[in-house]
This record gives C-alpha cells, sequence and structure tokens, in this order.
C-alpha cells in the first residue's frame, strides 16, 4: 500500500507531461542553442510533433526564439508556422531565413497557406507569397479574394475528383499514377462534364470494392455541397450537426472548386467556443503573446463600460443613503443580494450564449427555456430566502431584516434568470453578438434590480 501511494503521484505527474514540453526538455534545447549545438537541437526536436513546437516557441523569449530558429536552420517544417499563434507568427516569419520559408511553405496545403497569409501584414503576405509556384500563387490569392470567414477561405484547393461513369479500377489506377494527391483527403468526388459535383464516395468503399464496380453505385448518402461564400461558422455547423468528413465547395456556376476536411471544421468551431468564452469575460481576442499596450487596448473598453455600470449600481444605492445610514445592517447584506443575483445571471447567460451558438436555443423554444430558468430562479431564490432569512435574523436579531432580504433574494434570482435568457436572445434578435454584450447588460441588471429591492422593501418594513 505504501509503494501504491508513492508511485501514484509519479504516475500523474507523467500524465501532466504527456501533452506538453516538460521543463527539463525545454532547459536541454534551450542549452542546446546557447551552445550553438546544432546536431543536439534537431535530435531533441525530431520527436516532437509541429504544435509541441509552436507551444516551445511562444514558451521563450522573443531573444532565445531568434536564436533558435535560425540554428533549426531548414529542420523548420511549415506545420509549425500553421501552428503558431498570430501574436507571434508574422515574428517568425520575419527571423526566418527566404529559402527556409520558401521550402516551409511549399509543404502546406492551400487551405493552410491561406490560414497563414490572411492575418498577416502585408510585407509578410508578400514574402509567403513569393515562396510559391505560379499556380499556387494563383490558388491561393483567389482564394484570399473570397469574403472572410467564407467557406472560400476555408477550403483547400487540392480536390481528388473523378468522372461519374468511372469504375473502382479507373479510380484506384488514377489515384496511383498521380503525380501528387492532397496529403489528406477521404472522398473521391464525382463529377458531371460541366465540373458539376454528383455525389463522392469514401476511400474505403472504393479500396473494399470489385474493380469492375461503377462508382456510381458507391455514393455516400446525405451528400452536401458549400458555397464560396457560405459562412464558415454555417460550414461547421454542418459538419458537427451531420457527422461529415468532408464536402466539395462550388462557385456561383456549381462548380468544384476546393474541398473542406473536418479538421478544418473543427478549428473553425474551437475558434467559435474560445472566442465566446473569451468575449464573456471582456478581453476580446487577445493571448497571452500580445504585448503590453495591445492588451490594455483589448481590455480598457469593457473595463471602461463596466465602470459605468457599477456607477448606475451605485446611483440606485444613493437613493437609499438615508435608509443605510440608520439601519448599518443594510450596508452589510445588500452585497450578498447583488453577489447572488450576479451568479445566477452569470449560469443563466453561459447556457444561453452557448446554446445559441449551437442553434439549440431557437425561435420554437425560446419561452419554454424562458420559462424553465424563471422557474429555476424562483426554486433557488426560495432555497436561499430561507437561509439568508435565519441567517440575518440570528445575527443581526431581527425578523423583520430577514424578511426583507428573503423577499429581495428571490425577486433578484427570477429577475438574474430572466435577464440570463433574455438578454442575449434579444441581442441576438438584434444582430449583435450576445457573447460581446450580454454580461455587462445582466450584471447591470442584477445589480440595479438586487439594490432596489433590498433597500426599497427595507425602506418600507424597517423604518
Amino acid at each position: 500500500m505504501v509503494e501504491e501511494q508513492h508511485e501514484l503521484p509519479e504516475d500523474e505527474e507523467r500524465d501532466e507531461d504527456t501533452y506538453s514540453i516538460s521543463s527539463r526538455a525545454l532547459s536541454s534545447i534551450l542549452y542546446a542553442v546557447d551552445t550553438g549545438d546544432r546536431e543536439k537541437l534537431i535530435e531533441l526536436m525530431e520527436p516532437l510533433h509541429a504544435a509541441d513546437i509552436a507551444d516551445l516557441l511562444e514558451q521563450v523569449n522573443a531573444y532565445d526564439r531568434r536564436r533558435l530558429i535560425l540554428l533549426y536552420g531548414a529542420e523548420f517544417d511549415g506545420e509549425i508556422l500553421s501552428e503558431l499563434d498570430e501574436g507571434i507568427r508574422d515574428e517568425v516569419i520575419h527571423v526566418l531565413r527566404p529559402e527556409v520559408l520558401a521550402e516551409a511553405v511549399r509543404e502546406l496545403d492551400s487551405d493552410d497557406v491561406v490560414d497563414l497569409v490572411e492575418d498577416l501584414d502585408e510585407d509578410a503576405q508578400a514574402a509567403i507569397l513569393a515562396t510559391l509556384e505560379a499556380s499556387e500563387r494563383v490558388a491561393v490569392e483567389k482564394s484570399l479574394s473570397y469574403p472572410e470567414y467564407s467557406a472560400g477561405r476555408l477550403m483547400q484547393r487540392e480536390v481528388v475528383m473523378g468522372p461519374e461513369h468511372w469504375t473502382v479500377g479507373q479510380a484506384i489506377d488514377f489515384m496511383r499514377s498521380a503525380e501528387e494527391l492532397p496529403q489528406d483527403f477521404y472522398h473521391m468526388v464525382l463529377i458531371d462534364p460541366k465540373m458539376h459535383p454528383v455525389g463522392h464516395v469514401t476511400l474505403g468503399k472504393i479500396l473494399g470494392a470489385p474493380r469492375s464496380q461503377p462508382l456510381s453505385e458507391l455514393l455516400e448518402p446525405g451528400f452536401r455541397t458549400f458555397r464560396v461564400d457560405e459562412s464558415e461558422t454555417d460550414v461547421a455547423y454542418a459538419f458537427n450537426q451531420y457527422h461529415m468528413i468532408s464536402a466539395p465547395v462550388v462557385d456561383e456556376d456549381d462548380r468544384v472548386v476546393g474541398v473542406i476536411t473536418i479538421d478544418d471544421a473543427m478549428n473553425v468551431l474551437d475558434e467559435e467556443h474560445e472566442e465566446d468564452i473569451m468575449r464573456l469575460a471582456g478581453v476580446g481576442e487577445g493571448s497571452l503573446s500580445d504585448r503590453v499596450r495591445d492588451t490594455v487596448k483589448q481590455r480598457l473598453p469593457w473595463l471602461a463600460a463596466n465602470l459605468v455600470t457599477a456607477i448606475i449600481a451605485s446611483l440606485v444605492i444613493a437613493l437609499f443613503e438615508d435608509e443605510i445610514a440608520t439601519i448599518v445592517a443594510l450596508a452589510v447584506l445588500m452585497p450578498i443580494v447583488a453577489s447572488m443575483g450576479g451568479n445566477a445571471g452569470t449560469q443563466s447567460l453561459t447556457v444561453a450564449v452557448r446554446a445559441i451558438a449551437t442553434r439549440d436555443l431557437t425561435g420554437a423554444n425560446v419561452w419554454r427555456v424562458i420559462r424553465r430558468e424563471i422557474l429555476v430562479g424562483l426554486a433557488n431564490g426560495l432555497f436561499f430566502a430561507v437561509v439568508m432569512g435565519l441567517v440575518s435574523f440570528f445575527w443581526f436579531g431581527s425578523a423583520e431584516l430577514g424578511l426583507v432580504i428573503a423577499t429581495a433574494m428571490v425577486i433578484n434570482l427570477v429577475v438574474a434568470g430572466l435577464a440570463g435568457i433574455g438578454v442575449p436572445v434579444a441581442l441576438e434578435r438584434l444582430g449583435v453578438d450576445p457573447a460581446l454584450a450580454s454580461g455587462t447588460f445582466v450584471t447591470t441588471v442584477t445589480d440595479v434590480v438586487g439594490f432596489f429591492a433590498f433597500l426599497g422593501l427595507a425602506g418600507m418594513v424597517l423604518l
């Protein structure tokens, strides 16, 4: 038994380091950089995934990052650029030698190149595009011409296609003889003579069927296409909703121009979820690699908005300054009412924003959800009303004060549930991102209602 207790922390520590760079590995890598030992650096970096190397570059300071990149040299992989945080990607691109940058970018699929260059400044974009062959550069520039956050930006131009009349054997021979295939693909898209998609077949079915069998007999059910101008958010939702693996993208003439794969769609969902969390906290799209000035610019407006709402709540308190001066216990207890309302509102708000993002909260069920949250607020309010009523009675020896805070608690938690759902729904109907502004409005509502209910009832009952 004693031996197991000693082993458990070691296992836990090993599990925590499984998907991250250990401090020992990081120290070894930086020591190789300090000593200029390129062979040792390559040996240490070789087992690492591109995402781990990107994390490593984000963790070290700019001076060590520059030295590491230059010493690593031609071993630098294009996937590392794709995994880097946007905040330091531009810096890394400028550090890379032109020939290393060119080789790294050539290894990427077109969608990864588009994702790489779309957020860079003009000089960095020009540096990337100059490394591409003419045909690849034209393809990337065409993708960049589509609206931002559209399927045209998300797709990769490399598509495995074949005529609808082909057999399994013809498809296999075509793929085997192709000079270059996409690094990751899951379907062969079947097209008519005008390049219109008619369906697609999974690689598994192609490999498992007789060579003589027509591909048209193996088509996947539920085939869907996306327009180049369709929102990437809608695309990601469709992938998640219908369990899709890949789907063609078509232009205004319904001709195949690219394909979107599940990894790109899931990246969009991840970014949407991260963006919602950051906006709910009022920190925009900040990251750990942002400079102090940029971080201040992102957070200052929301702190200013919160200051305004705090002043509004303080004005409500000022209306009852005589009551507070007469009964000091009110000043002690009123933060409890506001805090409980704020927390309850945040709970409802988080559920609502998430449900709106996943399209689970719609016009068909919104009133049922609002009614549910009101009832939840009422139930929680009644429970904590009893708790705070008893606490107030034993603390200050006043049954009337206990009744006042109990009533205010019920009112504020019911209003919090209503505001937590109602505010994001209203903002979404007005075309405003619910994650962007809901928190400020919900906090204001719960603070104002909480203070007004508690202090107003106290003025009527206790004075």
